[in-house]
This record gives structure tokens, sequence and C-alpha cells, in this order.
């Protein structure tokens, strides 16, 4: 594998925003880019918020070739268009019109990087008129989110959409309450996470001591410490159920009759075309930033192992993608390759250091990035992207080409 796909810069070489030498974060106004607001989080969060919101699992390989993935392949820019006018709008699942094709991920304990939490990340989003998705594991209660939300003045007005992320609870009753509550509450769709069902060996996490008073209004877990270590993902997670399965797809839509459902954490082509089979609505390329099994694939080679094995899956529901995206070249890639839109996690906590305001402007560098490439690459809306735009043969022989008998029939690889 190539040199380039193991490890990409540190956030120290990747960010030239000057540090105050006493400490502190500088002021808002001197970053400019998503690697400056990693810097800043690096250096002036708590040594167990950076754990947690840093964090990998075991060797950290996934997590730094989601990066290094994107880094490898190259844009082909079209010349001499007009170019004066871009838009960078977008439509999820068919019905919510985004300004751009971002979103806020799920990420847990918000509270634990600022007060405010989910509702400065959903404020944020409303003000850039893109969606968030919440997390179980949320540090906020899902009505105090929305309610915040929707009581932030904004020049612009602009209806976004909330979604619920669902880890299935061992108590499968507790799960549909928490479904029916979140319904009723307003949200638009469930996104079923499918790639962690036990959470991964965070080792940075598990070394520093948690504080036991942690716990999420949504999930009900709380923190602990124990022989293992400290890790808050692996403690509040003891509730989830390991044996969600493809057949609990009919019992999900009982739950929330109605509602779009989302898997998130699709890394093959194969779960692909099951999704497709079982009727989801749509996909979420995502390995959890790493966070769940090292080694799994960088999520832009999944959408790239989809589009050569079953790109039908692109035509018959939405894919989502997150993981690795710090620029606004990385959205560009995603969306030439058949993506309806990313994802933000960690980013956004990184962000969330400053508050709204720090969220804000993070979602506007990445909008303002990805239109300067659709003007330097010659688009102006988001139905031009294909993957003519791209060159991909840097990675192309690190994506698997099923035989056409195993693409076939989904149903004999479960």
């Amino acid at each position: 594998m190539p040199s380039s796909l193991l490890a990409p810069a540190a956030p120290e070489e990747r960010s030239t925003v000057p540090l105050p030498p006493q400490g502190g974060k500088p002021p808002l106004a001197s970053l400019h880019s998503t690697h400056d607001f990693q810097l800043v989080a690096s250096r002036t969060f708590a040594p167990k918020t950076w754990a947690f919101v840093s964090s990998a699992a075991t060797d950290l390989l996934t997590k730094s070739r989601n990066a290094a993935a994107y880094a490898a392949i190259s844009l082909r820019p079209r010349v001499l268009r007009d170019v004066a006018r871009v838009d960078t709008a977008a439509v999820l699942l068919g019905r919510h019109a985004l300004r751009a094709p971002i979103f806020c991920s799920p990420t847990a304990m918000a509270g634990l990087v600022h007060p405010q939490a989910e509702k400065d990340v959903g404020r944020a989003c409303k003000a850039a008129g893109i969606a968030q998705c919440v997390s179980t594991s949320a540090y906020v209660p899902l009505p105090d989110i929305i309610a915040a939300v929707q009581d932030h003045p904004v020049s612009t007005p602009h209806e976004v959409p909330f979604f619920q992320q669902l880890y299935v609870n061992k108590d499968r009753d507790k799960s549909r309450i928490l479904l029916q509550n979140a319904h009723r509450a307003g949200i638009k769709a469930v996104f079923l996470t499918v790639d962690a069902p036990i959470p991964g060996k965070r080792e940075a996490d598990e070394r520093i001591a948690s504080d036991d008073s942690l716990g999420s209004p949504i999930s009900g877990a709380k923190a602990a410490n124990d022989s293992k270590g400290g890790a808050i993902g692996r403690t509040m997670g003891s509730y989830i159920d390991a044996s969600v399965s493809w057949t609990d797809i009919a019992w999900l839509r009982s739950c929330v009759p109605g509602l779009p459902i989302v898997l998130k954490g699709i890394q093959t082509s194969e779960d692909a075309l099951l999704a497709l089979e079982a009727g989801v609505d749509a996909i979420f390329i995502s390995n959890h930033g790493g966070r769940s099994l090292d080694t799994s694939p960088a999520t832009i080679l999944v959408l790239l192992e989809i589009r050569r094995n079953c790109p039908q899956v692109f035509q018959r529901m939405d894919v989502y993608v997150d993981g690795g995206i710090t620029r606004g070249t990385d959205i560009f890639k995603a969306l030439c390759l058949g993506a309806k839109a990313v994802g933000i996690g960690r980013g956004s906590l990184y962000a969330l250091n400053y508050g709204y305001e720090g969220v804000a402007k993070y979602i506007e560098i990445l909008r303002d990035e990805l239109e300067t490439t659709m003007k330097m690459c010659g688009v102006t809306s988001l139905d031009q992207l294909h993957p003519g735009y791209l060159n991909t043969l840097a990675v192309d022989h690190l994506v698997p080409q099923l035989p056409p008998s195993q693409g076939d029939s989904p149903k004999s690889r479960l």
C-alpha cells in the first residue's frame, strides 16, 4: 500500500493558526481551516475530553486512512465554463432541502466540550441550512435540542430536519419508547448504527479515568471505570444489543411507521445490496471515524466499491458518507462518486470548542471550500458531478471487485 495511504500529516503540520504563547484559545477569527480547529482542540480540551473525542480503535489505521484516501484521489478540473454563480443546494431523502450537502453526524456527549452541547450544534446547523443527526448518547434531551434550535433566530429562515441515531437497547421496549418519543418530538428519519454491535477498543480513552457522573438523558447510560479502564464509549455502550440483524428492520419500522430508515455503518458492496433488498431508504457509509474496527476500509473506498460492484444502489436510494472529511475538495470527491451528502462528526466537536459561533464557522469554511472547488472544476450545481472529475488510479487497486454471482445473490452471503 502506498505510504500516502498510511499516515496523513499531523494537525500541527496542516495548520498555521498562531497559538497564544500563554496558552488558551486563539481568537475564532484567526482560524481559517478545519485543521485549525483540530489543532486548537488538541491544545485546549481537557485531557479526558481530547481522549474521548480524538481516540480511535487500536492502532488508529482506519482513522488515518479515511483522510489519506481522499488525498490520494486527484481532481480533473474543466475550464472556460461560466461559473460566476454556483448552487450547493441538496435534497436528502427526496424531501429535505439543504443549502449544502452537509449534515452533522451523531456524536456522543458533546457536553464534554461545551455546556450548550448539541443545542449549539443544532443552532449552527439551522443558521447554515443543514441537517442535524442527534446521537442516542447525546448530552441534552432531544426535545431541549429541538426547542433551542426552533427558538434560535436566523437571518434567512430555513426549515432544517432533525434525525435520530439509534443503538438498539437489549431491552427492546426502551428503544421503542425512545423512538416513539423522538417521532413525537419531530424527527424526520432514524439512523440505525450497524457498524458497532459492541464498542471498539479505544486505548487513549481507556487510559484516562471517567467522571462517573457523566451520562446521557436519551439512552440513560452512565460512564464508569472498571478493570479495563475508563473509556466513555465502552462503559456507556454496555446496553447495546449485539444480536441486531437484518430481520430487525421490520421491527424498527413497526416502532416508527412511515419514518425513513437509514443504515449507518455500511462498509461493503455486499451489505449495500442487502440494504437495497431490505427496502431501507438510505445507507450511510461509515466506519465510526475509525473508532470501531481498525483496518476496516476508508469510507471513500467503499463508495468506489459500491460504484464498481452495484452502481444501481445510487439510483434507488440515497447514499451518505462520513469519515476523514476535512476539506471542501473531500466533499466534492464524495459527491462525484455518488454520495448525496456528507456527515461531519469529530469536526463538529472540535468546532464546538468555540460554541455556536465555532460550529457555524466550521460549516461555512467547508461550504465555501466546496463552492470554490466547484468553480475551479467548472461545475455550477451538484447534479453536474460525476466520476469524470476525478482520477482514482492511485486507489483503484485497493477496491475489491466481486464476481457477478456474488453481486447478484446477496442473500447467499448472510
